[in-house]
């Protein structure tokens, strides 16, 4: 599993030209899952994501979480990011999870995300557009 987090200012997805989805101040999380992932690690991933104090304090201090500013998440599943591209110019992405495995776990994480702070989302498997204004830029990854 992993996830890409963009501390943003607001951040929006759209499909089909509808807005499914719109945050203020809060996280934009990118997630892909690859085969053996398992509802434990959405558990792990989600804990280290609320607690996650990438925010400024009064001091300008990186020490605020997602609770302390009164954040939100927008959670977008995407594949791409087990893209393999070791090997010629187009990325191979055999490691990423089939839809069958990697929906149930999205639906899940996004559920395990809740606890933290109000989680909005994107329509699994669809051709979304997603906007965001990146905050810092502060964007990290944990897997």
């Amino acid at each position: 599993m992993r996830t890409i987090i963009q501390r943003v200012t607001n951040a929006s997805v759209d499909v089909d030209g509808k807005t499914v989805g719109r945050i203020g101040t809060g996280f934009l999380i990118l997630v892909g899952f690859t085969d053996g992932d398992t509802e434990a690690d959405c558990i792990r991933i989600a804990k280290k994501i609320g607690g996650l104090r990438i925010f400024s304090d009064e001091n300008d201090k990186i020490n605020l979480s997602l609770a302390d500013v009164g954040g939100e998440i927008l959670c977008i599943s995407q594949f791409t990011l087990y893209a393999d591209c070791t090997h010629g110019y187009r990325p191979s992405f055999i490691k990423a999870a089939r839809p069958e495995t990697a929906q149930p776990l999205y639906d899940f994480f996004c559920t395990e995300l809740e606890k933290y702070a109000h989680t909005e989302k994107g329509i699994f498997g669809a051709d979304m557009k997603v906007s965001l204004l990146n905050d810092g830029p502060f964007t990290v990854m944990i897997e």
